[in-house]
């Protein structure tokens, strides 16, 4: 049974910044499992028996070799998509994560080409599908 396809899934969404302004995003390598090449802020899916908070810590370290500072909740998200013609359907817990800049770094490089900060009115093309949603309902959080 796979996640998000045979059940819904609930995957933890990260917005890491700076205390600047500035978001830190991925961009997708080809051994990702969907939106390949498209930037993305980060996430994970939660394992049965996990904590919510335990998630977070465990996906921003393993994704960007560093620990968090404070996180805010944002909301959630009830995500449904298509990828390759199958169907998903996940809850997105979103949050946005304080981290120290000088500490990150990529730490999945055979599944992220690389890493970069972008100010939320630069983040390059092309983005993850669910960007344009995730900034619309939280924008305003994010930019306090």
């Amino acid at each position: 049974m796979k996640k998000g396809v045979d059940y819904t899934g609930v995957a933890v969404v990260f917005g890491c910044h700076d205390g600047n302004g500035n978001f830190l995003f991925a961009k997708r390598g080809q051994n990702s499992r969907d939106e390949k090449g498209c930037w993305d802020p980060g996430g994970g899916g939660l394992e049965f028996g996990d904590t919510v908070e335990d998630t977070l810590r465990k996906e921003i370290m393993e994704e960007y070799c560093t620990d968090v500072l404070d996180y805010e909740f944002l909301g959630y998200r009830d995500v449904h998509r298509e990828h390759e013609g199958v169907k998903t359907h996940w809850i997105a817990l979103d949050f946005k994560v304080l981290v120290d800049r000088e500490k990150v770094k990529n730490g999945e490089p055979h599944k992220l080409d690389e890493i970069a900060w972008f100010k939320l009115d630069e983040i390059p093309s092309p983005m993850h599908s669910q960007i344009p949603e995730w900034l619309r309902l939280h924008r305003e959080k994010l930019e306090k």
